[in-house]
């Protein structure tokens, strides 16, 4: 953990840098899913409610490419936030220089105190890591606080180089939040501890797996992913993505799994198609059927539904990374969804691990029913796959 969170910092007149994660999902000019702004309004309204002179908010948003691109800007942003908060958020031009200060200047002459900044990624520095670019953004506030889990894996200038000019530099609510419940599901879970790992490619969550495996009690595949371990065991898959390169590590993990009595599932059947689209023709396959000819398997069947529901019902801590199929097409949807209300029912704690599983627990209506849904995705992944976080290790309490 941290060493400083936010609720240990002096806040009254002080000028607070806040990163967050404002690189919300966007389309046809209008925000899809707002739940990263969402998660950083406690940490915003507990700097207003401890007198912070000015909450300097800055993010990223999309991938500009080092220079400006209206397309990036985060002022539509800045408008829903003035919607949750119900109060003005000043907006900056840019992120760094004139614009920036006066900006910040104006917000505290007018009271409200909020400033968004324009997109980071405008600025090369900010991926690079740059200290000139670190310093000037340390300049328009008096101390640092990171809630942005999403880009902590990154040694970015806003997360990383920045406390070098700013401290002390503490973690905000949500981060604090975030590795608290990740932590303890690595460190010390409540057995039986059930991992489920889908999405589309093993080589993405490898280190998950390989980290969780000899952790939890059962480890459940869906997704794409399983037809590479599926193959690995000389399956018929027919035009199933498969990661070629990855076979022998799929066996590698399904050998120790065997030999170390961790139980280790793949589908036991699943819905195949000829095309991924809705209304495709589909029908619901057992596994090793060689009918599936030259189909795709799109989503597990409800005979696997079944049984991960069993295996998941009487779990203490449930991780839950990657959805089990192509659940943004309603008729592929029935794994993801009846995988989702097994783990909502779950007495224990629940982790959903960010990225498109926290959309296909909101798809399934049961979001509200999960202990914990991080905002992390890549971060959540390289957590659980336990490498290192620079933006939580730049954290320090030197004043």
């Amino acid at each position: 953990m941290p060493k400083l969170c936010i609720r240990d910092l002096e806040l009254k007149g002080k000028r607070v840098f806040l990163r967050v994660d404002f690189n919300v999902p966007f389309r046809n000019g209008q925000i899809t899913d707002d739940t990263r702004i969402h998660a950083a309004l406690p940490t915003i309204q507990y700097a207003l409610e401890h007198g912070a002179a000015a909450i300097v908010l800055a993010s990223h948003f999309g991938r500009p490419k080092g220079k400006p691109d209206p397309q990036f800007s985060l002022s539509p942003v800045c408008e829903h936030l003035e919607t949750l908060l119900g109060r003005k958020v000043t907006f900056a031009s840019d992120c760094i220089g004139k614009p920036a200060a006066q900006a910040v200047k104006r917000a505290q002459e007018e009271g409200h105190g909020i400033v968004l900044l324009e997109n980071l990624r405008f600025h090369e520095g900010e991926s690079a890591n740059d200290p000139q670019f670190a310093s000037e953004l340390a300049a328009l506030a008096d101390v640092y606080v990171d809630d942005a889990f999403g880009v902590t894996h990154r040694a970015h200038a806003s997360v990383a180089a920045i406390t070098k000019f700013l401290q002390p530099a503490a973690a905000g609510l949500e981060l604090v939040d975030e590795l608290r419940y990740l932590g303890k599901a690595l460190e010390a879970p409540d057995r039986p501890f059930v991992v489920i790992v889908g999405g589309s490619k093993v080589s993405d969550k490898l280190g998950v797996i390989e980290n969780l495996l000899h952790r939890s009690d059962r480890v459940l595949i869906g997704g794409a992913m399983a037809y590479t371990f599926l193959k690995a065991r000389n399956m018929p898959v027919g035009r199933s993505l498969v990661e070629w390169d990855w076979l022998e590590p799929a066996r590698s993990i399904m050998r120790y799994a065997d030999g170390v009595g961790i139980r280790f599932e793949l589908p036991t059947d699943h819905v195949v198609t000829t095309k991924i689209e809705a209304g495709a023709p589909s029908e619901v396959l057992r596994i090793g059927d060689t009918a599936i000819d030259n189909r795709i398997g799109v989503d597990i069947g409800p005979a696997t539904v079944k049984i991960y529901g069993a295996l998941i019902t009487d779990a203490k801590t449930v991780v839950w990374n990657g959805p089990m199929g192509v659940f943004e097409i309603d008729q592929f949807s029935c794994g993801t969804t009846g995988v989702a209300r097994a783990v909502a029912a779950v007495k224990g704690m629940t982790i959903i691990g960010g990225g498109d599983s926290v959309a296909a627990v909101k798809k399934a209506g049961v979001a509200d029913r999960i202990t914990h849904i991080s905002v992390g995705g890549g971060a959540s992944l390289d957590f659980l796959g336990g490498r290192r976080l620079p933006g939580v290790e730049a954290l320090t309490d030197k004043a």
